[in-house]
């Protein structure tokens, strides 16, 4: 039976911070700032409000992706390693109560930066085709960091600055808004420093990133028996405009088929950028039943994954 992914629900926090202000705090220099802002086209990064809490949103779009459904296993996709501190204790158990959930196992997917989201919902399918696995089992998926807690976690130098939204999916068998056809991750260890890399190492990452971006779109291609040509959607990572520039110059894929309107306002919100990406395009109409969208996830480290999509039309 087909593995289905349930309509994206996305929780925005109460609070936009512009980009600018953030370089200013973190010391970025004038030609930095102006290549965030009229290169990489990024300008608002959604925050959370005083009073608002990350745990809150992402247990409103867990409700909203459920349904009032249940589940039998809750992923949570994270990149920031603070949340680690809250899934060791009281945290798993508020948001399964939050979530309607009390008892169902929860886990935290980590270590694999902004592609930990994805990673989610290729684990979640393999908790599906578990041996025993009951036709009814669903997956909720859940991601979303809170990166206004520090600008050092949010703040990558020459990229991008992320924010604080929360999304949600349903993973599970038979009909839903989204058929799995396939997927792929690689990994360039060669960047394992991450934040810690030096300027030459930066300037290395910048190129690679792209080149294997595009690599790891042609494997999950390639896992869904079919080729970059037949994909008609790329559904980015939001980290900046420039990136995916590159991305369409160097595999050929048409730039106005990587839906980029959520760079501005929103800008890079780490591993669920591309569920942003999917549902704000579904939800301005253009997908198709029919078409083939690839969600891409790129992660410091370096990390990268692809993940391959076909619209179903919902009765």
């Amino acid at each position: 039976m087909d593995t289905g992914l349930s309509r994206v629900a996305v929780r925005l926090p109460g609070r936009v911070e512009a980009v600018d202000d953030v370089l200013v705090r973190s010391g970025a220099k004038p030609l930095e700032r102006r290549m965030f802002g009229r290169i990489y086209g990024l300008r608002d990064s959604p925050v959370l409000a005083p009073g608002e809490r990350m745990a809150d949103h992402l247990a409103e779009a867990g409700r909203a992706a459920l349904g009032g459904g249940p589940a039998s296993l809750v992923l949570y996709g994270h990149t920031l390693l603070i949340a680690e501190l809250d899934l060791c204790g009281e945290f798993p158990d508020r948001l399964r109560a939050a979530l309607g959930l009390p008892g169902v196992p929860f886990f935290g997917v980590s270590h694999v930066n902004c592609t930990s989201v994805l990673r989610s919902v290729e684990l979640a399918r393999r908790y599906l085709a578990r041996p025993g696995a009951a036709p009814d089992d669903r997956v909720l998926v859940l991601g979303g960091d809170q990166g206004s807690a520090s600008d050092r976690g949010r703040y990558i130098p020459g990229t991008t600055v992320a924010g604080d939204t929360a999304a949600a999916l349903v993973v599970g068998r038979g009909p839903a808004r989204y058929r799995y056809l396939g997927g792929a991750s690689t990994r360039d260890t060669r960047f394992h420093r991450s934040l810690r890399m030096t300027k030459e190492e930066f300037t290395l990452f910048g190129k690679v990133c792209c080149e294997q971006a595009v690599a790891v779109v042609g494997a999950a291609a390639r896992d869904a028996g079919l080729t970059l040509s037949d994909v008609d959607w790329v559904l980015p990572d939001l980290s900046n405009r420039m990136f995916w520039r590159t991305f369409s110059g160097l595999s050929g894929f048409p730039f106005d088929r990587i839906p980029l309107d959520l760079v501005a306002e929103r800008g890079h919100n780490f591993g669920v950028d591309s569920l942003l990406a999917l549902q704000h395009a579904d939800a301005a109409g253009r997908l198709r039943p029919g078409q083939r969208c690839a969600l891409v996830s790129v992660g410091q480290g370096a990390y990268f994954q692809s993940v391959i999509v076909e619209v179903v039309e919902e009765k």
